[in-house]
């Protein structure tokens, strides 16, 4: 068998390969900051990986994987089950992808932990790493997520790609690289193969969604950790495959890549800081519009019957996406404007069981839905991506009018939810999981997940 081809690290290159530099540095000093970020990324996901495996999207990849009969110490979340590495991150990227409560990076408009955490969850068992060179993977990981999906822009996402899963194989490559402490020749090799791997179209948002988006992330997640495992064994690729000759950027993006966004401003801040904590199990775009109505039902006085009209102005991109107002499954659900508003004013948009059948079919939503009016807002369009803001007006039958209006949604890092919040968050899908175990050691592992073992926090999150 021929030997593979080593990396020439000594050539000159460009953005990407100071980027992948400079990822791999972070296996050894990343700094305290971000680190105590990344472990509160990782209980946000676990919370929504719980809640996610037991859905029917979570249920049937399981079953699928575990069909397969490949074998391994690798959990998969909130069941009994171990699997190989790359198995086990299809199925937990496909949990925590699975009700739209993982997070965002907002500017970047990206969801990293579904992929990189499933990534450094099955690295580590894998090798059995520290706590602390797991939370080092994941400040890589989400640097990498929002630097390379900053260089790509908006047109990929504008011709129909979901960049979860365009950027995620190469994002959590890097990160399940740091977390195993490969080489930096391996990691080049493993970003270089994940380049390949990346697709995923967004057919679901334009009705009848389907399950697919739940398994973008999954996928992602999967490619990231086989590419990495296979990487280590010596697999080579080609070392210029994001930033080169019809490479990741140049295929998705062509002439309105940025691939000055890959290195630029090192350490000025961290992606890890542009974390936006979802509050609701539905699109980003709308968690501003169910914020105001909620807290406008509670402070103004008025029931759903009195609403005669609801007027939302937002940016462009929502109202063309996100208007369907005659849903037929959970996704479209949780995409809707029109049925969001209508789960704000008649029951509780933080309960994920208005999001399923057979709520969404329920006439009174129905009926507020069709009320629903949407405009473009010229200040939601003039300030999307970076902030994704809203204005809601409604009219009432007795001739009031109530509009209030919001820049940055609860949760985006302009107004953060605290360490409490993320806490009874994740506290509450455990919950809803159906597992049946007190989770407080797994919040104290978590904490102090520097001098922990990650085979610790996984025995905590498995069902008995």
């Amino acid at each position: 068998m021929a030997a593979p081809v080593a990396v020439d690290l000594n050539r000159p290159q460009g953005h990407a390969r100071r980027l992948l530099e400079l990822l791999h540095a972070l296996g050894n000093d990343a700094p305290a900051a971000p680190m105590d970020k990344a472990r509160w990324c990782l209980l946000d996901a676990l919370g929504c990986g719980l809640f996610g495996a037991h859905q029917a999207w979570g249920e049937i990849m399981t079953a699928e994987a575990l069909a397969d009969g490949a074998h391994g110490t690798c959990s998969i979340l909130g069941t009994a089950h171990a699997t190989a590495p790359a198995q086990a991150a299809l199925c937990n990227g496909t949990a925590i992808h699975g009700f739209e409560l993982d997070d965002l990076l907002s500017e970047a408009v990206i969801h990293p932990g579904a992929v990189i955490i499933p990534a450094v969850l099955a690295a580590a068992q894998t090798c059995d790493a520290s706590g602390e060179q797991l939370l080092r993977g994941i400040v890589a990981g989400y640097e990498a997520t929002a630097r390379i999906s900053m260089a790509l822009g908006m047109e990929a996402s504008q011709r129909g790609f979901h960049k979860t899963s365009v950027v995620g194989p190469v994002a959590g490559a890097v990160a399940a690289s740091v977390t195993m402490k490969l080489s930096l020749e391996q990691m080049v090799n493993a970003v270089g193969l994940a380049c390949s791997c990346g697709s995923g179209v967004k057919n679901f948002a334009t009705g009848s969604a389907g399950m697919v988006k739940r398994m973008h992330a999954g996928r992602a997640a999967e490619a990231a950790v086989r590419m990495t495992l296979l990487a280590r064994r010596g697999f080579t690729a080609p070392p210029e495959a994001i930033d080169g000759t019809y490479g990741l950027l140049d295929a998705f993006s062509g002439s309105k890549a940025q691939p000055q966004q890959l290195d630029g401003a090192w350490r000025e801040k961290w992606a890890i800081d542009d974390v936006w904590v979802k509050v609701y199990p539905i699109c980003g775009w709308i968690q501003g519009v169910v914020q105001l109505l909620t807290s406008m039902r509670s402070e103004d006085g008025f029931t759903a019957g009195d609403v005669e009209k609801v007027v939302v102005a937002t940016s462009a991109f929502a109202v063309k996406n996100n208007a369907n107002a005659d849903v037929h499954d959970t996704m479209d659900a949780q995409y809707s404007i029109p049925y969001c508003v209508a789960v704000a004013l008649l029951g509780n948009p933080m309960n994920p069981e208005e999001f399923a059948a057979p709520r969404i079919f329920d006439a009174g939503l129905k009926h507020i839905a069709q009320r629903v009016e949407l405009q473009v807002d010229q200040i939601a369009d003039q300030v999307y991506p970076r902030q994704f803001a809203s204005r809601v007006e409604l009219r009432l039958k007795d001739g009031r009018t109530l509009s209030r209006s919001t820049l940055d949604p609860h949760g985006t890092p302009a107004d953060p939810c605290s360490v409490d919040e993320q806490v009874e968050k994740f506290s509450n899908l455990a919950r809803l999981s159906g597992l049946t175990k007190d989770l407080s050691d797994a919040i104290d592992i978590v904490r102090t997940l520097e001098s922990r073992k990650i085979s610790e926090l996984m025995r905590e999150l498995r069902q008995a």
